[in-house]
């Protein structure tokens, strides 16, 4: 039975306008109870709720910023920013030399606090041609977002709403820890969305799915959380993370996009592998990406060359 994040079922939304909808305490609690991990459920029953049930709606937003903004000290430490730009500068090279004109538009999806837009802004690690947006659906974590990029001074925008119902469309689409989100099935459709889009391409980065990754997470969130619900979501992250295959997999069923792993599992020292990004881009994009990587390029594999590279 696959594990069950508790900041995934203390908060719920309309997928189609992001308006928030009452969760129950009682029905949260059960859940994790018939999953078969009672010191979730534990924590779950002492959050705050109204006669009803409904838990409090401004609890769970703080507790959610608390959380959120432990996890952006620990992307600061995995040098998440460094991590996406060494892909993505290259990425963009090669759109830039593929005749495709700016400006151009980033959106990162799902961008809680909004940390890794706040830091491209910070550093203009992609240049003055790239606008930076970041979207999720929870309203307290991107208010909390576009109020953090105010305050220092930042040119970048944050969205509360659905990335794929933006009246702009994005040129690339980002991702930091989103994936192990989805089941395979609802990760085809994620990569499709993608596909079906304007987009030139996508770069996500997620969990690697290591036989060390949960020791690992239980480690690394044991001395940096304070909070037991960051402690216990993190670890369960790990365990839920997708496999290369299936991230190969659920990205080649997105037709229109040619599906990449960079630095997949078996080329990685597992001692060093927490990310690994699975990239989607136009086919006619590859060469100039490759060029754009330069010796790096290696480390990039389709398909056909990691099933090779498998046997």
């Amino acid at each position: 039975m696959p594990e069950l994040e508790i900041s995934d079922l203390i908060t719920a939304v309309d997928p189609d306008n992001g308006r928030r909808l009452p969760v129950r305490r009682a029905a949260v609690v059960e859940q994790l109870r018939a999953n078969g991990d009672g010191r979730a459920a534990r924590l779950v029953a002492g959050l705050p709720a109204d006669q009803d049930g409904v838990l409090d709606p401004g609890a769970v937003d703080r507790l959610l910023i608390s959380v959120h903004t432990e996890l952006q000290r620990l992307s600061e430490e995995l040098r998440i920013g460094e991590r996406l730009v060494h892909l993505l500068g290259p990425l963009l090279t090669a759109i830039r030399a593929a005749g495709h004109a700016g400006p151009y538009r980033l959106v990162d999806i799902g961008c809680g606090l909004g940390y890794l837009v706040r830091w491209l802004a910070a550093t203009n690690a992609l240049g003055p041609d790239v606008e930076l947006v970041g979207v999720d659906l929870d309203a307290a974590l991107v208010g909390e977002a576009d109020r953090l990029a105010h305050a220092e001074g930042l040119r970048c925008r944050f969205v509360h709403g659905n990335a794929f119902a933006l009246p702009e469309a994005a040129t690339v689409y980002v991702s930091t820890g989103v994936l192990h989100h989805f089941s395979e099935p609802a990760l085809t459709e994620f990569f499709r969305a993608q596909a079906d889009s304007p987009a030139l391409a996508f770069c996500h980065y997620d969990i690697a799915a290591t036989g060390l990754a949960p020791i690992g997470a239980w480690m690394f969130h044991r001395a940096r959380m304070r909070h037991p619900l960051g402690r216990h979501d993190g670890v369960a992250s790990a365990r839920r993370a997708h496999s290369d295959e299936s991230l190969l997999r659920a990205a080649a069923a997105a037709s229109g996009m040619r599906p990449l792993l960079y630095e997949p599992r078996r080329a990685a020292n597992p001692f060093c592998t927490t990310l690994r990004p699975v990239l989607g881009v136009r086919p006619h994009l590859e060469v100039p990406l490759r060029q754009a990587l330069g010796r790096t390029s290696r480390r990039l594999l389709g398909p056909e060359q990691f099933a090779q590279a498998a046997r």
